[in-house]
């Protein structure tokens, strides 16, 4: 039997990413969790209205999402415990700026360039509905036919509240060949 425990979010783990926009001029970076596909063509970014990046993100309209792996998650989680509005965090990641102006973490395996299409606020998070605009990714995550491969990359996830990340696991089947 079920246990209603509540009005809880229970849609963890999710993917940890690192948000990147220009604020002032500067490449600025903040953690976040709180990030899904919400089209083909479009992804949301919810992030709480007072981090400092949120400014940049609301002036310049463009953002990157750079997919967190194993081998920089300790820089990264940095990026969730140092506040934009206390410290310069410009100088955290090397980067390059996409073809679309946004700030891309040339560690990250997967950066997405997106620029944003709507703000939903909500109990004081700015909730960024961006378009994909383009997706870099590293060569040696990409299978022959140029995609993602997911057993090669493996991106960290963040589990709430116990605020502990894990990586992905194994494949376990074949979408929509389960029952054939």
């Amino acid at each position: 039997m079920k246990k209603n425990i509540g009005a809880t979010l229970a849609l963890y783990p999710a993917p940890v990413i690192v948000v990147g926009a220009m604020v002032n001029g500067k490449p600025s970076w903040t953690l976040a969790a709180h990030a899904g596909t919400v089209a083909h063509s479009h992804l949301m970014v919810s992030l709480v209205k007072a981090h400092y990046i949120n400014a940049g993100i609301r002036d310049t309209k463009k953002l990157s999402v750079n997919v967190v792996d194993e081998s920089w998650l300790k820089e990264a989680d940095k990026m969730g415990t140092t506040s934009g509005n206390k410290t310069d965090k410009s100088g955290a990641f090397a980067f390059t700026i996409g073809e679309n102006g946004a700030p891309l973490i040339d560690t990250a395996k997967i950066s997405i360039e997106c620029e944003v299409d709507g703000n939903y606020e909500l109990e004081n998070f700015d909730n960024f509905i961006c378009k994909i605009l383009a997706t870099y990714a590293d060569d040696g995550i990409l299978n022959d036919a140029g995609k993602i491969n997911y057993h090669t990359f493996k991106p960290v996830l963040f589990e709430f509240p116990t605020y502990e990340y894990f990586v992905t696991g194994g494949k376990v089947g074949d979408c929509g060949k389960m029952n054939k």
